[in-house]
């Protein structure tokens, strides 16, 4: 085990190299062995399951003996009651996850066609079911919900989507966004580019930003116009914010494909979202953990606050909030006060202890009074922001597993995973608001997936946007017919049994620590002591901006 844990945090490290921009003769050695050291992990892995198997078949008959012995002894007894439910430590566990689930079909299935309708049925009976009712009247409902989404799981497990390659970036994709048609993409190329879905092809390139494009963000229609009535342009204009490394955020005209307004922040932009409220805000958040509001109605500068220790690398609105999260594992709540002067309230501030989230890239995406964390491990973390209260979804089967990204789009939760170990991409969907496991999507040769956005056709069917190594959009299909390079379930069984744990120390976040410990251990156990962040911080994201 101990050569295992060692190749998988030298496939992490050689993972991380990779994203650099620039890379020394050492480091390219280093790459060049990925191949080596991901087919000697494979033959030890192999070698360790073998042994399992053996002595699984020792252990069977031992097992068989102690089953017929507790069933004589079961018949000499009283009946007794069956024990009471475990309810998991801060959060109770839902009736509808209390429901036996039919057995689910093995193997792999082509992923096809599912209909909003269907969708919308299950997130209106996926409501909690509060008390008042008769007994039967809840059981019934039950199995309802039940009922429905084993009809959502098999129209995954037949839905296909065509998946196009927008080739024109040099560098990583960091952020894209979708725009009507339009996905608009940017890169650690210094570019900003727009696409035409329907065709694959590039529409505009927009360039201006001297550093790396960060973060981008699409204002409502509403606040396009106003902004298009000043500027004497069509009231359909549509808008851009992008945000950079150079420390500007640049406004865009799409169909000009001109800057039309630019905001030097005075630190490094690593994230920003747009706060549809009053008259319109610009959050901003920099590598120095600064969060800054700018108003869209004059361009000024409203607020800045030293909210976190790291870099902020996440910043998401939900109607009047606004939720920060930042490279030291910390999350911010932020209440829009519609002012023009210090508009953001801070509601709530949950340190990297609390999250569970010891360093790295922090990305979220909320819902309610719910945060979906992603944060480079092989879960997604989910955040009951008003009390702290922290519960872990299972988004890979072992801890080389890596979420980089967390996504909602109608009643869907999809997680990016990547296996650092055998280089394998995926989507896992869930259903909400239970994060029921669905199904994993991937094809062959799938590259990591560092960011996504979502809209759904005329139709109701669903498009998407991935980006990292390569953009890809994915537009779903019927489901008839097949080709070479469709998109194909991946079923994980333990995903798929797995249940909302509550947060404590699990045994694959105790051997994920001993691991990203083997070479750093003094500068984590110093972190646990004191809070200090500086020795703990995750590379990944410094890779991104070098």
């Amino acid at each position: 085990m101990g050569e295992v844990r060692k190749l998988q945090k030298k496939l992490r490290q050689i993972e991380n190299l990779e994203i650099k921009i620039s890379l020394t003769p050492e480091e390219r050695v280093k790459i060049s062995r990925k191949a080596e050291l991901r087919s000697r992990l494979a033959e030890l892995q192999l070698q360790l399951s073998a042994l399992q198997q053996t002595l699984g078949i020792v252990g069977d008959a031992k097992q068989e003996k102690m089953k017929r012995q507790v069933a004589d002894a079961s018949e000499a007894l009283p009946s007794l009651p069956p024990p009471a439910s475990k309810i998991l430590k801060g959060e109770k566990k839902s009736k509808s996850q209390a429901a036996p689930a039919p057995a689910a079909r093995h193997g792999e299935a082509e992923i096809g066609r599912q209909g909003s309708t269907e969708l919308g049925k299950v997130s209106d009976h996926c409501q909690d079911l509060s008390g008042g009712c008769p007994e039967s009247e809840p059981d019934q409902q039950l199995q309802q919900e039940e009922m429905e989404f084993q009809c959502l799981k098999e129209s995954w497990e037949k839905a296909k989507f065509r998946l196009r390659l927008l080739e024109g970036h040099n560098d990583i994709v960091t952020c894209v966004v979708s725009v009507d048609n339009l996905v608009v993409s940017g890169s650690r190329d210094t570019t900003v580019k727009v696409w035409h879905v329907p065709t694959a092809t590039e529409h505009k390139n927009l360039g201006g930003h001297t550093g790396a494009v960060t973060a981008l963000s699409a204002p409502p229609p509403e606040y396009c116009k106003r902004l298009a009535f000043s500027l004497s342009l069509s009231d359909k204009e549509r808008f851009i914010l992008s945000g950079s490394a150079d420390c500007n955020v640049k406004i865009w005209a799409l169909s000009i494909g001109q800057c039309v307004r630019s905001i030097y922040t005075f630190n490094a932009v690593t994230a920003l979202c747009f706060v549809p409220e009053d008259d319109g805000y610009i959050i901003t958040g920099s590598d120095g953990g600064k969060v800054q509001a700018w108003s869209w109605h004059t361009f000024q500068h409203c607020q800045s606050v030293n909210a976190h220790q790291e870099a902020v690398t996440s910043i998401q609105a939900q109607g009047p909030l606004v939720f920060s999260g930042s490279a030291d594992g910390g999350v911010c709540v932020w209440e829009n006060q519609c002012s023009d002067r210090d508009p953001l309230t801070l509601l709530h501030h949950w340190s990297g202890p609390v999250t569970g989230s010891r360093g790295g890239r922090v990305t979220l995406s909320p819902r309610g009074d719910k945060v979906f964390l992603a944060y480079g491990h092989a879960c997604i973390k989910i955040l009951q922001w008003r009390t702290g209260t922290i519960s872990r979804l299972t988004n890979h089967s072992s801890i080389t597993g890596v979420t980089d990204c967390v996504h909602q789009t109608g009643s869907l939760l999809i997680g990016s995973c990547y296996d650092v170990a055998s280089g394998e991409s995926s989507l896992n969907l869930f259903a909400l608001p239970q994060c029921r496991y669905l199904a994993s999507l991937t094809w062959p040769e799938a590259p990591r997936i560092l960011c996504f956005a979502s809209w759904a056709t005329g139709s109701g069917d669903h498009r998407w946007v991935t980006g990292g190594r390569d953009l890809v959009v994915w537009e779903q299909l019927p489901s008839s017919g097949r080709q070479k390079g469709d998109v194909t379930v991946r079923k994980d069984d333990r995903i798929d049994s797995s249940l909302l744990e509550s947060e404590g120390e699990t045994e694959e976040d105790e051997q994920s620590d001993d691991f990203e410990e083997e070479d750093d251990s003094d500068g984590c156990k110093e972190y646990q002591r004191d809070g200090s962040q500086h020795e703990v911080s995750g590379s990944w994201f410094r890779c991104v901006l070098q």
